[in-house]
């Protein structure tokens, strides 16, 4: 019984297979999925999934990447989307200081926009952050907003411990199972299970022993086997935990 909280199979890499997996999730354990938007076209068709599924959810929202094209009519775009009763979440929006598609000043922007959207439809956010922690933990703890996942963590322990201090989830993926993953480790074992969602970000970033592959939600099985290594645990209790985690922050 998994909750896969981030997941993209809008994407066009489930285009030849995407009705014929989605079918045969949930056989495989997988009983609630969040798909995530990254633009308008990407909400919508998260939304699309979701009114197709019964156990997909959509989030919708701007990725960092994609905000030079947002307007005042944008955010009133995703406020209109974000009232569909499928919707859980805003996102995904944040920084992304890596690749700079966008300029830093926009991203930060909207960033901040797109966090009051949220307040304001009383939904948690979902926070993508690559090269650009303190500068995305700075904005967020400026901002009323205590309810949300920092998706695919990749800083230390400490800023993980002030983010759940705020309230906020820790996002857990394929990552953890990297030989090179030795900082998100240590966040795991240092942060309470309470506080961890499991995600694959699908189709990116598969675990091992599928690492370089198309990802999806069925390599949950990895990413639990290597939390419940991490915090002595049973995968089943660490699947548990994380589905009731997942289950209080969105529904």
């Amino acid at each position: 019984m998994y909750f896969e909280s981030h997941a993209h199979y809008d994407d066009k890499r489930f285009r030849e297979d995407r009705e014929k997996l989605l079918e045969l999730l949930p056989s495989c354990g997988i009983d609630h999925v969040v798909n995530i938007g990254c633009d308008l076209k990407s909400s919508q068709e998260s939304i699309r999934l979701a009114e197709k599924y019964d156990y997909i959810y959509a989030s919708v929202g701007v990725h960092p990447h994609e905000v030079s094209e947002m307007t005042s009519q944008t955010i009133e775009e995703l406020r209109r989307l974000a009232a569909h009763e499928k919707v859980v979440a805003i996102g995904e929006i944040g920084l992304d200081y890596y690749y700079d598609f966008s300029p830093r000043e926009l991203q930060q922007f909207w960033f901040r926009q797109q966090l009051r959207l949220a307040e304001s439809v009383n939904k948690p956010v979902i926070i993508h952050s690559r090269d650009a922690s303190q500068e995305t933990f700075d904005i967020i703890k400026s901002s009323p907003v205590r309810r949300g996942v920092i998706h695919c963590y990749s800083g230390a322990w400490q800023m993980a411990k002030d983010y759940v201090d705020m309230g906020f989830f820790i996002g857990v993926g394929g990552v953890v199972t990297f030989s090179n993953a030795k900082k998100l480790v240590e966040v795991v074992d240092k942060i309470p299970i309470e506080k961890i969602l499991i995600e694959t970000d699908s189709p990116y970033l598969a675990p091992n022993p599928n690492r370089g592959k198309r990802n999806d939600s069925r390599n949950l099985q990895f990413v639990v086997e290597k939390i419940a290594e991490i915090k002595k645990l049973s995968p089943e209790d660490v699947a548990k935990i994380t589905f009731d985690n997942a289950k209080s922050i969105f529904f």
